[in-house]
């Protein structure tokens, strides 16, 4: 593994303020490890992971691609077509995400190693979350990875990979210790705001890792003789008492952190959307709809969420937020995946006003949505009818659709119509089969949001039945990332010691069919 770690040039200038616009002045020495006080340690490595999961001008994020592979998202014909994301012409040149997640983990590392000493306990339980989130999207990508032996500078110069199903208990037992220590330890009122997630409230903080303990536990669930272990670990968080993120999003920044200022904009708004000035970018005719999502919505009547995810044909109006043309159903069109001509960017459905609105360059990155902790419990409690959880599997699901229209901007009563519809996986009690329409509404959630877990959550289910790529002949499509060339130019041996990697055959331990 490379050995990386991320700070600062500018941390004399963050020194005069926690909530000063210098948070994002910051840039990255690979020589040298960190020297500055945890909390702005803490603060660069919130906004790093946002970057590293939404991409930038430069290089897209982890999300980006997933939301391509879970049949999300495609391209428009405004461009050359991509033949690695949609020909799955890759090698381990390509989607190389793991040098940014590991240098991203040596900053919560020495966040975890150095608030004691620094008298700011209070961001250990923070830390040890975040470092959970990024080791098991590592996991989700590459499968077995350096874990136990990582992250460890000069003392672990080649670190030995571990099995991915151990990292993934290791994780739950790594959640447990940031919940001790979260309940411990109270922010100090001076340094809430170097928390550009929940501002120091740890009440918010132990319901996160209660949440991505339960994503970690159904992300298992179709494994063969994992239910009894899934169901004591789903009774101990209820047990342990903080819940679940309910109403309300877990987002990195948001106003008074990015800024309209180049450099200091919310990543996807800096990405797909406008610069600081609002001239619209030119990456903003790139993604596109797909057809299948444009199509499954509008069959289902789902129009409400669908004018949220979309803008309609010819993009945002002169109006923030607004259609240039009528929102209405025949003026939303998307793209067949891996399409290479006939739809042009003024002719095809551009990402919506949940994501983007001329202005809004403020808005929190999302990590984590309401709906897809609701669709997650719905899953567990259709699954173990006997686990603890109060609610039943079909209040958690009408919550979880409730959930995901608030998230996009939509009418939450337009959710309650579904219930006594009689339209499949949308209205519970007519639906036929449960843990299908739990699998489709997760995939209707994460869009626009958590493409990675879109991602992953289709590998895991197959659900929903996309089509494959026009650029593929046959009915291949990739199941994890190669391990990249600079991890096997820094790591050979142990990479080595992994076998042969394809990527469109070695599944992921909890990836069974």
């Amino acid at each position: 593994m490379k050995i990386k770690s991320i700070f600062i040039s500018a941390v004399v200038a963050l020194m005069s303020s926690a909530c000063s616009d210098s948070f994002l002045d910051i840039n990255t020495n690979p020589n040298t490890l960190p020297t500055a006080s945890p909390n702005y340690v803490f603060t660069n490595a919130l906004n790093t992971s946002a970057t590293n999961m939404a991409g930038n001008t430069n290089a897209q994020g982890s999300n980006e691609i997933g939301h391509y592979w879970s049949g999300q998202w495609t391209q428009s014909n405004g461009y050359i077509i991509s033949t690695t994301q949609f020909a799955y012409n890759f090698t381990n040149g390509d989607f190389n995400y793991w040098d940014g997640y590991y240098d991203n983990l040596q900053d919560y590392q020495f966040v975890i190693e150095n608030a004691d000493t620094y008298n700011q306990k209070f961001l250990k339980g923070p830390a040890k979350v975040m470092k959970a989130l990024l080791v098991h999207q590592l996991v989700d990508m590459y499968g077995n990875i350096p874990y136990s032996d990582a992250l460890k500078g000069v003392g672990s110069l080649a670190p030995k990979f571990d099995d991915q199903k151990t990292v993934y208990e290791s994780l739950i037992t790594l959640l447990d210790e940031a919940l001790v220590d979260i309940k411990a330890n109270a922010f100090a009122s001076a340094f809430t705001s170097s928390d550009i997630i929940f501002k120091g409230n740890t009440s918010k903080w132990a319901k996160f890792a209660n949440s991505l303990k339960l994503r970690l536990l159904m992300r298992q669930a179709r494994i063969s003789g994992r239910d009894s272990y899934i169901k004591t670990e789903i009774n101990k968080i209820v047990t342990e008492g903080s819940g679940f993120i309910t109403g309300e999003d877990v987002g990195v920044g948001g106003t008074g952190f990015f800024l309209a200022t180049a450099g200091k904009l919310n990543p996807v708004y800096d990405r797909w959307g406008y610069d600081a000035n609002g001239a619209k970018r030119a990456l903003n005719n790139y993604p596109r709809l797909t057809q299948y999502l444009v199509n499954s919505l509008k069959a289902s009547n789902d129009t409400l969420r669908l004018k949220r995810i979309g803008y309609a044909t010819g993009g945002e109006g002169t109006t923030a937020g607004v259609s240039a043309k009528a929102e209405i159903a025949a003026n939303y069109v998307g793209v067949p995946f891996g399409a290479s001509s006939g739809y042009l960017p003024a002719g095809s459905c551009a990402l919506g006003p949940s994501l983007l609105i001329k202005g809004a360059y403020d808005k929190p990155y999302i990590l984590m949505t309401a709906s897809e902790v609701q669709l997650h419990l719905a899953e567990a409690k259709q699954r173990y009818s006997d686990v603890t959880l109060p609610g039943t599997a079909k209040a958690y699901f009408e919550e979880g659709i409730a959930q995901s229209f608030r998230v996009l901007g939509a009418n939450v009563a337009g959710a309650a119509a579904f219930k006594g519809s009689k339209i499949q996986n949308y209205d519970w009690d007519a639906t036929t089969n449960k843990l299908d329409a739990i699998a489709i509404q997760k995939w209707i959630t994460f869009t626009n949001f958590n493409g990675l877990e879109a991602w992953s959550e289709y590998r895991k289910t197959g659900l929903p039945v996309t089509p494959q790529s026009i650029q593929v002949p046959d009915t291949k499509r990739p199941v994890r990332f190669f391990y990249p060339n600079t991890e096997s130019g820094a790591n050979q041996a142990n990479v080595t010691a992994q076998g042969t990697i394809d990527a469109f055959s070695t599944r992921l331990f909890w990836d069974v069919d």
